[in-house]
């Protein structure tokens, strides 16, 4: 006697994305991910970094070393606000380190 397997998906209404979705795997465009859980993980700190919330903060400098971060910050081609955010954002996450 022939086994018979029902396909719980037969007779499925899909919206017009899933259809597009089902086609795109159909053919191939999609690929298996190994290490998903690894990739979520990396993602979601993406996300998060980038809907981080700013701050705005004060500092005080002299005359003389804004105009040299300015002058550097021109050479990097970036807003002198950036840069120095950047050297923060790396002194906080020990990838440079700053002698005192």
């Amino acid at each position: 006697m022939k086994e018979v397997t029902k396909n719980p998906f037969r007779g499925l209404k899909l919206t017009a994305e899933e259809k597009k979705i089902l086609k795109a795997v159909e053919s191939g465009r999609y690929e298996v991910v190994d290490d998903l859980d690894s990739l979520k993980k990396l993602y979601k700190q993406s996300a998060e970094n980038t809907l981080a919330k700013l701050k705005n903060i004060n500092i005080r400098l002299s005359v003389r070393d804004l105009e040299k971060l300015k002058v550097r910050a021109a050479e990097s081609g970036l807003p002198y606000q950036t840069l120095a955010a950047s050297i923060l954002h790396q002194f906080s996450n020990d990838k440079i380190k700053v002698a005192l």
